[in-house]
């Protein structure tokens, strides 16, 4: 039988986060042994007075883990050689004991049941019926066609295809240099490496997107989060942050940040270089969303603003078109670059070429210009339309950001709705978006959301947010009913 484990509702660790670690104590100790069933969901959230959907989130992380093995119509159970569900032929490797890589540090993002169709605010991306394939098109032919296509297929450089490297560099200072790489993920990675050990501390924004949290989390590195308000990176915490937990790097997204939308405007940009350079703190920029502004006048980058060339700036086609393809880029101090881009050779030689190729020749030819001024058309309307619907249908009492560009805002919902909990029931009633715990850092928001846009059309956005309205007003109703009928709150 599993030992019921002592929760604390007041610990900043959520619930479901303590439930997790007091039961893989107990299978790592042996109180619960392998092949051992442990309690249904909905049974060990009655036994501890929980919501079930807080059990599921602690056994989706031990699962992820390798801990226990759910079985359709049996249940779930502690993973060993005595699971009689787990048994493998005799000699057969035994893989999850070979694995010495880290399972991702979140619960599996819920997906709805196959078949069922989702208005879906989860993904941040561009809208696809918005590419233009014949012009994408014609620049494949053209790069296939040309003279340039037999070097192209070659092995190349491990900082890129060269006549890319040069359009994108434009009008470079002497003393930087520019890396190809795949997406930004990639350049998170390799600059994770290079600049970080186990135990160091990066500084990032909390909420923060949680593929960047992830890079360093999965390499040991200490991740402190910088509150993010209505203006970006709460700037003033910076000092007293820096000094108490000594940072090797900061991690910043001035524009149209993931996942609040927030642009932090020309004085507080003024000050974060300031602080950096007292500090001398290595500052990486995410500018990926600012070629994406629908109102209001543009900024300049924190790498356009940095007279001393130190700022580390991350960019990307892949918020603006064709992600599938993955090319991003780097751009930083020669030092940086070379180091940057002998971590690149090691690990995957080069970015596609082709790919790069194609990307140059579909902005040479005026293309690229053509599709981000109709991505910044349709994206003022979409902008519009979630603004207006959120106006209009959210319940009483949220609140939730006003981006002038970008892809996402961030939604917080009045007490005691809780994200986590409304994703299924919203999911049932066709509409899908992530809760706030997937992006948090050190500040945990239960009610708080993310809804990604730009990908649906206006009308798409007013009928989900209409959706998600009902649910969470149906869910308000149900709440103030058990108020009133002198029950007490579930700790979830």
């Amino acid at each position: 039988m599993i030992p019921l484990p002592q929760l604390d509702s007041n610990s900043d660790e959520p619930i479901y986060r303590q439930l997790h670690a007091r039961i893989k104590t107990s299978i790592q100790d042996g109180s619960l042994a392998p092949g051992e069933r442990i309690p249904p969901t909905r049974e060990l959230a009655g036994l501890l007075g929980l919501n079930r959907t807080t059990v599921a989130a602690a056994y989706e992380l031990l699962e992820a883990e390798g801990l226990i093995r759910g079985h359709v119509g049996r249940g779930s159970f502690v993973a060993g050689p005595n699971d009689p569900n787990l048994a493998t032929a005799s000699g057969a490797m035994d893989w999850e004991d070979r694995f010495v890589a880290n399972r991702a540090p979140d619960p599996p993002v819920p997906v709805a049941a196959p078949g069922t169709h989702l208005i879906s605010f989860t993904s941040a991306r561009p809208a696809a019926e918005l590419f233009p394939l014949t012009a994408f098109r014609t620049a494949c032919r053209e790069v296939i066609d040309g003279p340039e296509a037999v070097e192209i297929l070659q092995l190349g450089s491990p900082l890129g295809y060269a006549p890319l490297r040069a359009y994108l560099q434009g009008q470079k200072r002497q003393d930087e240099d520019l890396l190809i790489t795949n997406g930004c993920q990639q350049a998170l990675d390799l600059l994770q490496r290079l600049f970080t050990r186990t135990g160091d501390c990066v500084l990032v924004e909390d909420p923060i997107y949680p593929g960047l949290r992830n890079v360093f989390a999965h390499a040991g590195v200490r991740i402190v989060g910088v509150p993010v308000g209505p203006d970006g990176l709460d700037v003033d915490a910076l000092p007293r942050l820096i000094a108490r937990e000594r940072p090797r790097l900061i991690v910043v997204t001035p524009s149209f940040q993931n996942p609040t939308g927030a642009t932090m405007p020309l004085a507080a940009r003024q000050a974060l270089l300031r602080i950096v350079r007292e500090h001398r703190m290595v500052l990486v920029e995410n500018d990926i969303y600012a070629e994406l502004r629908y109102q209001g006048p543009d900024l300049p980058s924190l790498k356009q603003m940095d007279d001393s060339g130190e700022t580390i700036q991350m960019k990307s086609f892949s918020k603006l078109a064709f992600p599938g393809l993955r090319v991003g880029w780097v751009t930083g101090p020669r030092p940086v670059i070379g180091r940057l881009a002998e971590l690149k050779q090691w690990t995957d030689l080069h970015s596609d070429q082709l790919s790069q190729a194609v990307l140059l020749r579909f902005a040479q030819s005026g293309s690229l210009e053509s599709h981000r001024q109709r991505m910044v058309e349709a994206g003022r309307a979409r902008l519009h339309a979630v603004l207006s619907a959120c106006e209009r249908y959210l319940p009483q009492g949220s609140r939730f950001t006003r981006p002038q560009g970008g892809m996402n805002l961030w939604v917080r919902l009045p007490d005691p709705l809780d994200a986590s909990e409304l994703l299924p029931r919203a999911q049932r009633a066709g509409v899908s978006f992530l809760p706030g715990r997937y992006f948090a850092v050190s500040r945990q928001e239960p009610g708080a959301l993310r809804l990604s846009f730009a990908g649906l059309p206006p009308e798409q956005i007013e009928s989900g947010l209409a959706i998600l309205g009902r649910v969470c007003q149906e869910e308000l109703a149900a709440a103030r009913a058990a108020q009133s009928a002198g029950l007490a709150p579930v700790i979830v």
